[in-house]
């Protein structure tokens, strides 16, 4: 593979989780995948018919806390160069570049506003990619961050992606599609709310957007978003698994060969960590020139809007209620408190008054003697 040839391309996806058994029993129900041991023990390799397209492997130690999430590799003709590149440009290196030996060079960095991605040089000598399944590949990658513009200047130095067509949706502001080779093989939006950190979400295609939803929930996953159909005929949902790593599929249209990913809202995706790559080595996943997302309609952006005043206002009111019962429940226990106060204190009064007038008596006894 020449090394001019993988920059910018989206070449490997690395999943990282708390519970890779479970991971690797999850992910075949839900995509048609299935796992194979590689030559580097704790690491499993993700296969799409012949074709490694990803890996899995638990968090590393270090990475208490971390949520599970995907990270994905970038491909670049030099690692260090490129690592050094990005520092310039406000990126910080996670990981800094190492060889992972007869497969390549690797690093890992967060892009100035905080999305965690990977870059990845291949070996020399080091055998091509094949093609990208139909069934089963990556089809698409939409990063969420808090400045589109900045985000699309900062990959396209270093990439050499490019502007694509951009769709408003409304309250959600514009998907800004991206480029590659002339092909159109992302998208890029602003996070969904402040507590979202910005993080890259990878699309899968499968043959049935339901059934696949239906098999994140039997697996104790969750959905997110979706299904829904987007202008062009493709089904989309935003998908996360059981530990907490996120994802979407896409369904292809029905009536044409190729499929089209939506510019849906981006899930509360984790920001991922620092990782350690596959041992195995990365295949290119080359992205399909008609995986064009679609701005969603106008109506449906409106339900959205609606929907999400509806869980403000219900969550306003579990807040308010939940208020109110705590108030109830401080004046019962200090009325309690009062209460035994003004017992203890009436109690004493009594006995007070007692030994007075046990006192008068004595000195009226003493009285009548003399």
């Amino acid at each position: 593979m020449s090394n001019a040839d993988v920059r910018g391309r989206f070449i490997w996806h690395e999943l990282l989780t708390t519970d890779t058994a479970a991971a690797a029993a999850f992910y075949p129900k839900v995509v048609p995948w299935r796992t194979q041991p590689s030559s580097m023990p704790g690491y499993t390799l993700w296969m799409a018919g012949q074709t490694q397209i990803g890996g899995l492997m638990a968090l590393p130690p270090d990475a208490a806390g971390t949520p599970p999430h995907w990270l994905i590799y970038v491909g670049t003709s030099s690692v260090d160069a490129t690592c050094g590149q990005a520092q310039g440009l406000g990126a910080k290196v996670l990981k800094p570049p190492a060889d992972i030996p007869n497969v390549g060079r690797f690093a890992v960095l967060s892009d100035p506003q905080g999305a965690t991605f990977a870059l990845f040089t291949p070996a020399p000598g080091a055998p091509p990619p094949g093609p990208q399944p139909t069934q089963g590949g990556f089809s698409w990658h939409e990063l969420a961050t808090t400045d589109v513009a900045g985000a699309l200047r900062f990959y396209g130095e270093l990439f050499g992606w490019r502007k694509g067509p951009g769709h408003d949706m409304g309250a959600m502001g514009v998907y800004q599609i991206f480029e590659h080779g002339g092909d159109q093989v992302g998208g890029m939006a602003n996070v969904q709310g402040p507590s979202t950190p910005p993080s890259w979400l990878s699309y899968v295609h499968v043959a049935d957007s339901s059934r696949a939803v239906a098999a994140v929930k039997a697996g104790g996953g969750r959905l997110l978003h979706g299904p829904m159909e987007v202008p062009g005929g493709s089904w989309i949902a935003l998908l996360m698994d059981p530990q907490g790593g996120a994802f979407a599929v896409q369904q292809a249209p029905r009536a044409a060969a190729q499929a089209k990913p939506a510019a849906a809202k981006p899930p509360a995706a984790p920001k991922p960590a620092p990782a350690k790559p596959a041992a195995a080595a990365p295949q290119s996943a080359p992205a399909p020139a008609a995986a064009k997302p679609a701005a969603a309609r106008p109506a449906a952006a409106k339900r959205a809007k609606k929907k999400a005043v509806r869980r403000a206002k219900r969550k306003v009111a579990r807040k308010v209620r939940t208020t109110k019962r705590k108030v109830a429940r401080v004046k019962r226990r200090v009325g309690r408190k009062v209460a035994r106060k003004v017992r203890s204190t009436a109690r004493k009064a009594r006995r007070v008054a007692r030994r007075v007038r046990r006192s008068a008596r004595r000195s009226a006894r003493r009285g009548r003697r003399r």
